[in-house]
């Protein structure tokens, strides 16, 4: 069954347009990293390739290969910044595999043996809440340097 076509008015294209503000936690020229406002643990980020694509399915290979190595730098940082036990990275494809925005993205999940995921639709989270977290990753990726 062939997908859609890229839809550039989907919400990521406009963040990264900047037309949606974000809670950035880290960019360069290929991705972009900012906190998810859904959060399922506290210190979830979501990195979005700046390449247009719906999903890993139809991603240039080029854009995947600058992807992981940010990805795995990010995650790190999450992992180091927030003192997590592990972390869970997740990728969905398509509607049925459970992707809700069509932009590929990654999202970083710090977790914790004692603390239970929360559900990723709902409430969304105050920026208050969110913004300290941000700070320490942010500190985070500059001491990894």
């Amino acid at each position: 069954m062939e997908s859609p076509p890229y839809d550039d008015s989907n919400i990521f294209a406009k963040i990264l347009r900047g037309e949606i503000p974000c809670l950035k936690v880290f960019e360069d020229d290929h991705v972009l990293a900012f906190m998810d406002v859904m959060p399922q643990a506290d210190g979830h980020v979501l990195v979005v390739p700046k390449t247009p694509s719906r999903n890993l399915l139809d991603a240039d290979p080029a854009a995947l290969s600058a992807l992981a190595p940010r990805v795995q730098k990010i995650a790190r940082a999450v992992k180091a910044a927030l003192g997590a036990e592990g972390l869970t990275i997740l990728q969905y494809n398509e509607p049925a595999g459970g992707q809700t925005v069509f932009h590929l993205h990654v999202h970083i999940v710090p977790r914790w043996s004692h603390v239970e995921l929360r559900k990723h639709s709902g409430e969304m989270a105050k920026p208050e809440t969110l913004v300290p977290i941000r700070d320490k990753i942010v500190a985070a990726l500059a001491e990894a340097k």
